[in-house]
């Protein structure tokens, strides 16, 4: 099958709830990753165009408001302007920021129910459901709590359980009570339409396998549904918040309408084109919204958690098919979760890092990278502090930073503030401008397949390079003995310089618009939304030299500062002192691995295990896991592969002290041979570490 062109993209992010502050597990789970993406499209001149806005008609935000003794409006009044701007100053490049109580979206929202009520695509039931007789109201899924029918656990909501994931009715939960008023709920009779998917299961089933390029957590998920066949979704509830059923369709089928609206997974994903309408209309072409949405040559991109991939792969979809002319999504990258510390995100718990108050105490670049660095793109992910500090220390400020200050330090001091010239370049030169060259396609290539943990680390390889020819050709040598040399030297540090000023756009934005301001690199295409200018220095124009020779320098500054222990350890007080030092009956602790069979001493007797120290480390080229060590067992040195670089960067092993087994027979992989195998250690969230010994190369473990 041919390969699908696109002349324009729209890229949504799961609207957040605004019942609450944003926490760095929802930047990790969509938006960041969005960010990232849109950024470099920007960059390369895509046609673009990226959505969200709060969604403020879930259930959570009536609950809120009822915990709180106020209405549904004030905590969305509260909250949509909290989040919007944290989004702003952390860096978000939203084309359009909306809200789902504006009227735009309760005309969608109630035009995509009556297109598929007209085409006679719901089906309409009459069944008991649980009725709350002290606040006499029905109740929502998740007004319900009792005790999971699958494994015992007692705080179950109506419509799934935490502790084993298993999917409910609330009519399943055993001993079921009303969370609003505790009282034990009645049967009472109630109507109300449903999507049955199962009719739009043979579609769904082809159009999904065209796409054999999505992410396997994603597809698992979609097939795990599919294998059990897709069932009928109640899409209206009898709440009293929400987008209200259309009257006419109601008076049509003889229901009556009061305190009926529709379910907040049917309108929120509606979202994502009432957001395009209003941004169409803001730039005065109100039916421009057609283009991305009705348009087969829009590449549609959805970025969300795992925990809304069913909604957004077959839910959304079918909707989309029912009303009929829409572009179905090219793509729904999902991330998994990010926990914190070792432990579970949890905001009840207040164990989570929220976005505001990072944003008072650091730029948001810090962030932007360390995140970057650690997304759970295909397993949940940690965020520690430390680790923060340390990519913070060892990558922006002493790889990045320090590239950047010692090129523009020597460019001062010692040429006038001017790109020197390029005379006679040596081999060295001419190789570095020619891997230069390579790095905007393989840094694309990374982005386009979602995977950016990988184009960072190979963005930031492109410092690393920098650091490496300038300590290789010594400048501070050649200062005196060969001047031309070192003018050489400089000119190629700066040209790299200009190259990071774009290739880091999409990770540290504020970082490289004050690189260029440096460099006073004009004339760069904005990662911002805006109409792509024609003639700017784009994307593929970083592998170039970008400054003439006599081009005339900015005034230098630190990119990037370190962060002492202090500062860190104040954070991570804060986390611990808002919250409970224990996990809560409710988010049980993940299972150990059980142990495997007894062995006998002689069959362990027979692994040498030795220490080794890292040397050398590096990505295997076209393999998205394995690692490519050099390993001095003192004695001699040794090659070994590491299926680790899903978890670990080849920095966080250079210069270990590791533990391998030396005498495993060698095992070739991707073309090479590993003579031997690096332990490492797995705690119960799937997350791996090196064992590392304080002892000389070559030691015996024992």
């Amino acid at each position: 099958m041919p390969e699908k062109t696109f002349t324009r993209t729209l890229v949504t992010a799961a609207l957040p709830y605004a019942n609450g502050p944003i926490h760095i597990g929802h930047l990790a789970g969509a938006y960041l990753p969005a960010d990232l993406y849109c950024r470099y499209r920007r960059l390369t001149g895509d046609d673009l165009v990226f959505v969200c806005g709060s969604d403020e008609m879930g259930v959570a935000i009536l609950m809120r408001a009822l915990a709180e003794g106020t209405t549904p409006r004030a905590i969305v009044d509260r909250y949509h302007p909290m989040i919007e701007a944290s989004f702003r100053a952390f860096g978000m490049s939203f084309d359009y920021y909306g809200r789902t109580t504006s009227p735009t979206h309760a005309e969608t929202s109630q035009d995509f129910f009556r297109r598929l009520a007209e085409q006679d695509l719901f089906k309409l039931k009459t069944e008991e459901q649980l009725f709350d007789p002290e606040a006499g109201i029905f109740l929502a899924d998740r007004f319900v709590r009792g005790t999971c029918p699958v494994c015992g656990y007692e705080e179950a909501y109506g419509d799934q359980c935490e502790r084993c994931g298993s999917s409910l009715s609330p009519t399943e939960l055993i001993n079921p009570r009303s969370a609003l008023t505790q009282a034990t709920p009645v049967l009472r009779e109630t109507t109300h339409w449903y999507l049955p998917l199962g009719d739009f299961q043979p579609r769904l089933e082809a159009w999904i396998g065209t796409h054999p390029e999505w992410k396997p957590n994603v597809l698992g998920q979609i097939k795990s549904w599919l294998n059990d066949g897709l069932k009928d979704r109640a899409i209206t509830r009898d709440v009293p918040w929400g987008v209200p059923v259309p009257e006419d369709v109601a008076e049509a089928r003889g229901v009556d309408v009061q305190g009926k609206v529709i379910y907040v997974w049917f309108d929120a994903p509606i979202g994502y084109i009432s957001a395009t309408k209003e941004w169409a209309a803001r730039q005065g072409d109100p039916e421009r919204w057609k283009r991305y949405w009705r348009d087969e040559q829009t590449r549609l991109i959805h970025f969300i958690g795992k925990d809304n991939i069913v909604f957004h792969c077959l839910m959304f979809p079918a909707m989309l098919m029912g009303y009929g002319g829409f572009v179905l999504p090219e793509n729904v990258p999902a991330n998994e979760f990010l926990n914190i510390e070792g432990q579970k995100l949890s905001t009840s718990r207040n164990w989570a890092v929220w976005l505001h108050e990072y944003l008072e105490d650091f730029p948001p670049d810090l962030l932007r990278y360390a995140l970057a660095t650690t997304l759970p793109e295909t397993k949940d992910a940690d965020f520690s502090w430390k680790d923060f500090q340390t990519r913070v220390n060892s990558e922006l400020a002493d790889i990045l930073g320090n590239f950047v200050n010692r090129t523009m330090t020597f460019a001062h001091r010692f040429f006038d503030g001017k790109v020197p010239a390029l005379t006679e370049p040596s081999e060295a030169d001419r190789e570095v401008l020619a891997q230069l060259a390579g790095f905007p396609e393989r840094i694309g290539a990374s982005y386009d397949q979602f995977r950016f943990r990988e184009a960072v680390f190979e963005t930031m390889n492109l410092a690393r390079l920098g650091n490496k020819y300038f300590n290789d050709t010594e400048p501070w040598h050649t200062r005196k003995t060969n001047p031309q040399a070192c003018a050489n030297t400089i000119h190629v540090c700066l040209q790299l310089c200009a190259a990071l000023g774009i290739l880091m756009e999409p990770v540290v934005p504020f970082a490289a618009g004050r690189l260029r301001a440096m460099l006073n690199l004009t004339g760069v295409r904005s990662s911002l939304p805006g109409e792509a200018e024609a003639h700017a220095l784009g994307w593929a124009d970083a592998g170039r030299p970008l400054l003439e020779v006599g081009h005339a320098l900015g005034e230098a500054e630190i990119l990037f500062s370190k962060i002492d222990d202090d500062v860190i350890e104040a954070q991570i007080a804060r986390l611990r002192g808002s919250a409970p030092t224990s996990a809560p009956e409710d988010e049980p602790a993940a299972p150990y691995e059980p142990l495997r069979d007894t062995i006998t001493f002689e069959e362990f007797a027979r692994l040498d295990l030795r220490v080794g120290r890292v040397t050398a480390a590096e990505p295997v080229p076209k393999s998205k896991k394995l690692l490519r060590l050099e390993v001095d067992l003192g004695f001699e040195q040794r090659q070994v592969l590491a299926g680790v670089a899903q978890h670990l960067t080849p920095d966080e092993l250079l210069g270990k002290q590791v533990v391998i087994v030396a005498n495993l027979a060698p095992r070739t992989m991707m073309g090479l041979e590993s003579q031997g195998m690096l332990l490492m250690a797995e705690d119960r969230d799937g997350r791996l570490a090196p064992l590392t010994a304080d002892a000389e190369p070559g030691a015996v473990v024992r």
